[in-house]
């Protein structure tokens, strides 16, 4: 019993490698429902991210620096409490809250689809 399979039957999960663009848009369409005050803080917090994305950055440390991520609030907080009209503790709180949900996206990313290739070229080492 020697039969061929038809192609479509060999790799039977052809949509496996969509979870990554699937998930992205998922998170896109969440951050898009935020709440006004936490839409015009985002650009802060994903630049301050960006900042912070290197490698052996701190942000991927196993136990990021509790410090270190005040720090980043902070410099947030500063940057953006000149366009708010009630800055106050409150705002310092919800810049945390988002920038922890974005370090822990950018470092599930990472974990999951690890080294990056552009070209055929590895970019993570």
């Amino acid at each position: 019993m020697d039969t061929k399979l038809p192609y479509y039957m060999a790799y039977p999960m052809p949509l496996l490698y969509d979870d990554e663009r699937i998930d992205r848009r998922d998170f896109e369409y969440m951050k898009s429902l935020y709440p006004e005050t936490a839409r015009r803080l985002l650009p802060y917090i994903e630049d301050e991210c960006d900042r912070m994305e290197y490698d052996c950055s701190m942000i991927y440390d196993e136990y990021p620096d509790q410090l270190q991520l005040n720090l980043m609030g902070k410099r947030i907080y500063d940057r953006a409490k000149e366009k708010e009209e009630n800055p106050g503790e409150w705002l310092r709180d919800l810049i945390q809250v988002m920038m922890y949900q974005e370090v822990y996206k950018r470092r599930s990313d990472r974990r999951k689809y690890g080294k990056k290739y552009f070209q055929g070229i590895n970019m993570s080492k």
